[in-house]
């Protein structure tokens, strides 16, 4: 009788331990950390397409995004789909592209984290409006951009990539650019 009990008693905590763990789960995936998949080289050579990766989901909630951090956010024209691109412009910046070289309000901003020798269309000038971003991929040619949909509203980000955790040849920090 003795052992029947405490094998209940057992089940119990396992079950408890196993809800427990569950929840947290739940709650890191959803408010904390989230794993995405880059289905395409609009990133490259930063992000490959098949890399995945750890994007924080809270780090947003304390700091504002940085120009040169990496996003993925709710597409603007399309909410069910995740895109991930570089913030390029803040609000209120003039985001304009001459000759190939970003400048913002006027100063052009290295940009070492672009295929070598790229070369893309000229666009701008244009100002970001208040809680806004101008998002753009670093493969310049063959990225849906804010150069085309427009700008980023805050409200649509979802976090900062951080991680590349496969495949184990990439695993790493994924690297900001800050001007």
């Amino acid at each position: 009788m003795v052992e029947n009990t405490e094998k209940k008693e057992g089940l119990w905590e396992l079950l408890e331990a196993l809800a427990i763990a569950v929840v947290l789960a739940a709650i890191i995936r959803f408010f904390v950390v989230q794993p995405f998949y880059i289905p395409s080289g609009s990133m490259e050579p930063t992000l490959k397409p098949g890399d995945r990766i750890i994007v924080n989901k809270f780090i947003y909630r304390f700091t504002k995004p940085q120009r040169g951090d990496i996003m993925v956010f709710k597409f603007p024209l399309d909410p069910k789909r995740d895109f991930i691109k570089r913030v390029i412009g803040l609000p209120g910046d003039i985001v304009e592209i001459k000759d190939s070289n970003l400048y913002i309000n006027g100063k052009q901003i290295k940009e070492p984290y672009l295929p070598p020798g790229l070369r893309f269309q000229d666009f701008g000038p244009v100002k970001v409006p208040n809680d806004h971003y101008f998002m753009m991929g670093d493969n310049r040619n063959h990225s849906d951009d804010s150069r085309f949909w427009g700008f980023l509203p805050q409200d649509n980000i979802v976090g900062k990539a951080m991680v590349i955790y496969w495949p184990l040849s990439r695993i790493g920090i994924i690297d900001d650019y800050h001007d």
